[in-house]
């Protein structure tokens, strides 16, 4: 069989490389799809296996997350409990009441005592805590020997895993009227301090049990976000002419900054959640006035004094005005550049 040697031109060349596009009816080329866009069938059946690993963790969300939300309709109610073994027919059959239980809570000294304190809770911890893991993480990641660095971080991180209990009471054996340190107060002859009874200095104590806990964990979000700073940006700033405080402040920080604006959103979204286990367990110490907050508040009416719409009222009202702090400084963040919870 012979095959042939005519040179072809550019144009039959052209031609067989790149065929022409038919034409529609209408003498025009049919359009194309955007490139980079998938259809919603495309996607689903490429991450299909995604979305089976996913499916179990979405459905525990959906029923210990967003059903319980249905039960928000007590806040309307006079609900009793006892009227049934059924709590939905417990529910359907409760009295309304309409906005009666919201404007109990208005009139109510004790909830905007509860507001006030945790309100001042909030602005201590996050002025005296949240800066605490990053200075630590810097510390840390200044450390040269990676042995010293692994022991560091573990002794910080470990009382993570001390429950509230534990931790309260070893605050007990070191600042309570019995603790150490008012036993070597009173061996030099001074009087005792006794810290976990007085209501002044409550606060600054809450604040210092939640540093002492949880600040390793923190340290752990920040360690992360450095190990993935490129260290030629340091050599690059040494050579010219940084030093290690402004390598920290044009190099490091910068580094951490997404990470700081999205914890500190959702740090703020938390604001009205200050520690329900740590100050129940302190709250016959010092007092309802100084250790009253949101969260203990609605417990004490709905649980203990059985006032079931009245509580839950509460705490809608709580997580309403919690929504509105997490828009509020997801907002602050777009300004700032960055994108915080969601994207703009």
């Amino acid at each position: 069989m012979s095959h042939s040697t005519v040179p072809r031109t550019d144009a039959e060349a052209d031609a067989t490389e790149n065929p022409p596009v038919a034409e529609t009816a209408t003498g025009a080329s049919p359009p194309k799809p955007p490139s980079g866009r998938q259809s919603l069938r495309v996607r689903l059946r490429r991450d299909r296996l995604l979305l089976l690993m996913t499916l179990p963790a979405v459905l525990l969300v959906l029923l210990f997350n967003y059903v319980p939300i249905l039960g928000n309709v007590v806040a309307f109610q006079e609900y009793d409990p006892y009227i049934s073994d059924n709590g939905i027919v417990s529910i359907l059959h409760s009295p309304w009441v309409g906005l009666e239980n919201f404007q109990r809570i208005i009139e109510d000294s004790t909830f905007w005592n509860a507001v006030r304190n945790t309100l001042v809770l909030f602005v201590l911890q996050l002025v005296l805590y949240f800066p605490i893991p990053i200075l630590l993480a810097l510390l840390i990641n200044s450390v040269v020997r990676p042995r010293v660095r692994a022991i560091s971080q573990a002794i910080l991180y470990l009382p993570h895993f001390f429950s509230w209990v534990l931790v309260i009471a070893v605050f007990q054996q070191l600042f309570g009227g019995a603790g150490i340190l008012s036993q070597l107060l009173r061996a030099h002859g001074y009087d005792g301090l006794d810290i976990m009874t007085d209501p002044e200095t409550f606060k600054f104590l809450i604040t210092a049990q939640s540093v002492w806990k949880d600040a390793g964990w923190g340290i752990i979000v920040f360690l992360a976000a450095l190990a993935s700073v490129n260290p030629d940006l340091y050599e690059a700033a040494a050579m010219d002419g940084a030093g290690r405080r402004r390598r920290m402040w044009h190099v490091t920080l910068p580094a951490l900054r997404p990470v700081i604006a999205l914890l500190l959103v959702l740090r703020v979204g938390d604001a009205l959640t200050v520690g329900f286990e740590q100050i129940l367990l302190q709250r016959d110490a010092v007092g309802p006035g100084a250790a009253e907050v949101l969260d203990t508040f609605v417990w004490w009416n709905g649980v203990r004094n059985q006032d079931f719409g009245y509580a839950a009222a509460a705490g809608l009202v709580k997580g309403v005005i919690s929504l509105g702090l997490v828009l509020a400084a997801n907002k602050v963040a777009h300004l700032m550049g960055e994108q915080g919870v969601y994207k703009k």
